[in-house]
Parts: structure tokens; C-alpha cells; sequence
């Protein structure tokens, strides 16, 4: 591929692009874009790299720690001069299993902010923000979300934070990290709801996807804590597949999706219905 095909090419970015479920959307979204994809593994990349182009796909990889503001201003600053940024898909993120309540909600929460304000920078009409959330945010019981602490996360991010995560403390040890993981994926959609306005301002739009089990690594890594008995309950009795969470993720990003933005679209193979 050469650079004058490349920057013909519109751009998308999508974060944790390495595997899983963003990997499958680099697949789809390769089709007819220069594709960025970022991770903090660089082995991880590599491959994915490789596997892309052995697909015929103009891609290219970023090291990019998304709680670092600096690092995702760059990979935005970076994105903007390759070509137009059309798509930023954010898939990054840490399940339960992971890491503790603290580092989850910091990646998972403060990590869409930092995605959201360095791609707001380089965002046109026609741009579309897809952040990744979870079936989660629709499961948690609302008595154990802090919603008010949401207002502190664009002006004193350490104060919610701390908030935001004040109900994990009222659980026993092993259960806290899940819980940090439900309000931060709350929070994700939460957020994305209402960054809408401020990206409408400029003609693009803001839309979050929350989807439930799927056959990844991560997903898989859930199996055993509680994963399993929400397949169970699920109204396909299965774990969904890479590509069909992709293909989701794509339309979203794609201009056929043109009046949809300030949503959450949940993809839990009837998980979330099932509560009904």
C-alpha cells in the first residue's frame, strides 16, 4: 500500500485493536479505511498487524496507553495527519479479572474521557465516536451506582474517582473489583450520552455499545466468574461471536448510522431481556 493510497483513505482508530472483539472491527473497517490500531503490547500489535495485511488492509499500529492524556493526544495528533479520521472505535478496556477497582476504572472511565477530548481536537462532520461499554451497565442494580459522582469526572477527575468507587468498599474484597467494572461501563454510556451535543456542534456524533459475552480472550477470562451462569440465562444460550459484536460496532461508525447518536446499543444475545 502506498502513502498516496493511504491517505486517500479515510481513518479509523480503534483501540485495543490488538484482539478480541476490535481486531474482528479492524477486519470490517479495513474494507475501505486506513486502519489505526493501538494497545499497550507491541507483540500483540505486530501480529495483528500482520494478520490485517495478509487481509489486503492498509493498517498500522500505535503504542498507546489510554490513561495517559499525552500518549492519546499524540495518537490523535497522529491520526489527523495521516488523513481524515472518519471512526474512532474504542474497545480498550479491563474486565473483573483484570486488575483491581482502582486501575479498572481509571482505564475503563478515564480512559474514554482521554479518547473523547483528544479525538473531539481532530473530529469533523461526518466523524463518529463508538465507545465500547457493557451489558453490565444495564445489569448493575441502580441503588449500587453513583451516578452523582459522574458530574466531578470533566472537572476533578481524582474526586470522582474516589466517589465512583466508594460503594465497591461496602462489599466483601473479591466482589469489588466486579462492581468498579459495572459503574465504570455505566459510566461509559453515561458519557457518551452526553459528549453528544458537543460533538453534534461539529456534525459527528457519540454512540456507545454495550455488549454481553463474547468468545474472547477476555471474554473468556469471565467464564468462570459468573460469565457462565449469564450465558445460561441468555436468551441464545451462547457466547456471541467476534464478528457479529464487530459488524455492530461498524455500522455504528459508518455513515449509515448518520442520525444515531446519544444512544446506548445493547448486544447481549437477550441477556438484559431476560431480567424483564
Amino acid at each position: 500500500m502506498t502513502n498516496t493510497e493511504t491517505t486517500i483513505k479515510p481513518v479509523a482508530v480503534i483501540t485495543g485493536g490488538a484482539g478480541g472483539m476490535g481486531l474482528a472491527t479492524a477486519k470490517i473497517m479495513g474494507t475501505d479505511h486506513h486502519v489505526i490500531i493501538c494497545d499497550v503490547n507491541q507483540q500483540r500489535l505486530d501480529s495483528a498487524v500482520k494478520t490485517l495485511q495478509e487481509l489486503g488492509v492498509s493498517c498500522e499500529s500505535v503504542i498507546c496507553d489510554i490513561t495517559d492524556e499525552q500518549a492519546v493526544d499524540a495518537l490523535a495528533a497522529h491520526a489527523a495527519d495521516v488523513g481524515q479520521v472518519k471512526a474512532v472505535i474504542h474497545t480498550a478496556g479491563l474486565s473483573p479479572q483484570m486488575g483491581d477497582p482502582n486501575i479498572i476504572m481509571k482505564v475503563n472511565a478515564l480512559g474514554t474521557i482521554n479518547i473523547s477530548n483528544a479525538f473531539y481536537n481532530v473530529a469533523k462532520e461526518g466523524f463518529a465516536l463508538v465507545n465500547v461499554s457493557s451489558n453490565s451497565a444495564h445489569l448493575v442494580p441502580a441503588m449500587m451506582v453513583p451516578t452523582r459522582s459522574y458530574r466531578h469526572a470533566r472537572t476533578n477527575r481524582e474526586a470522582f474517582v474516589k466517589k465512583a468507587l466508594f460503594p465497591c468498599k461496602l462489599l466483601p474484597k473479591k466482589h469489588r473489583s466486579g462492581l468498579a467494572y459495572c459503574i465504570s461501563k455505566h459510566f461509559v454510556a453515561w458519557y457518551s450520552k452526553t459528549e453528544a451535543s458537543r460533538f453534534g456542534a461539529k456534525g459527528a456524533r457519540v454512540v456507545s455499545v454495550s455488549p454481553g459475552l463474547f468468545d474472547t480472550e477476555m471474554g473468556r477470562l469471565e467464564e468462570d466468574h459468573g460469565g457462565a451462569a449469564l450465558v445460561d440465562m441468555s436468551a441464545l444460550k451462547r457466547f456471541g461471536k467476534p464478528e457479529e459484536i464487530a459488524e455492530v460496532l461498524a455500522f455504528c461508525a459508518s455513515s449509515k448510522a448518520g442520525f444515531l447518536t446519544g444512544v446506548d446499543v445493547l448486544c447481549d444475545g437477550g441477556v438484559a431481556a431476560s431480567k424483564l
